[in-house]
């Protein structure tokens, strides 16, 4: 996806109501798809349905507002991280790990979200997804009002590195509204000195992304000039949840 370029915005109530009601549609389209992620389903499928189900939620695939970008999803398997077109020759397979990036554009405004699966019950790959999930839960509860971004990319790679695998560092979650990427960038890791990043306040919504891998880390970009995968082979993940950071609490949008 392209480097972000809009700032910083600030959310009013009215505009935190649409998205929060954008994200829960968001949530239920995530959570049919969620169901079809088994052995024998190709990456297609999954594009055909969240398209079908987007469209009777009232919304438009934030995706598709991408330029060069023609699907509603991002699906990727094992070594894929990210931004994998979803094609009908993608057949999922037991032990398989599947990840899949959704977004909507709903009454003006964009949310993002993202989930692993793994197909069957190898557990070292179900350990593996564990520490994702753990990782986005405990970054979440960083990013309220007075805290800064650094304390949410501290909280993911530490969860990361504890369980001695890899943050990639190459990508960034970020901030979304109006436009699906906005600032501020959210590393993976403690890229910049705390004070060096913007600090948490009022009005801002953030897609909190976690990408990891048990390899190093590196990536590499595939011919078809989308799909992100890790350069040495080894298996990577990704969890993203839209949030709103309000004075009072964070309220996770797409859960």
């Amino acid at each position: 996806m392209p480097s972000i370029s809009h700032p910083i915005t600030y959310k009013t109530d009215a505009d935190l109501k649409k998205m929060e009601e954008g994200g829960k549609k968001l949530a239920e389209v995530k959570e049919e798809v969620r169901n079809i992620v088994r052995d024998g389903t190709n990456a297609q499928q999954i594009e055909d349905l969240a398209t079908k189900l987007v469209d009777k939620a009232g919304g438009e695939p934030s995706f598709k507002m991408v330029p060069g970008y023609s699907w509603t999803t991002c699906v990727n398997v094992n070594s894929g991280l990210v931004h994998g077109i979803p094609k009908e020759t993608i057949i999922f397979k037991k032990d398989d790990l599947v990840s899949v990036d959704l977004g909507m554009y709903y009454k003006g405004f964009h949310t993002d979200t993202s989930f692993s699966e793994v197909i069957g019950n190898d557990p070292e790959l179900s350990d593996f997804l564990r520490v994702g999930e753990k990782a986005l839960e405990n970054a979440i509860k960083e990013a309220v009002c007075g805290n800064r971004i650094f304390d949410i990319s501290a909280a993911i790679e530490k969860t990361i590195v504890e369980a001695n695998f890899r943050p990639i560092k190459a990508l960034v979650g970020h901030g979304v509204g109006k436009n699906l990427h906005e600032e501020p960038e959210i590393p993976c890791f403690r890229q910049w000195k705390k004070e060096a990043t913007p600090e948490i306040l009022p009005g801002m919504t953030l897609a909190i992304e976690v990408m990891y891998a048990k390899g190093s880390g590196d990536i590499e970009i595939s011919d078809d000039g989308w799909t992100i995968s890790t350069r040495d082979g080894k298996i990577s993940a990704l969890f993203e949840e839209t949030v709103a950071v309000t004075k009072e609490r964070t309220k996770i949008l797409t859960a």
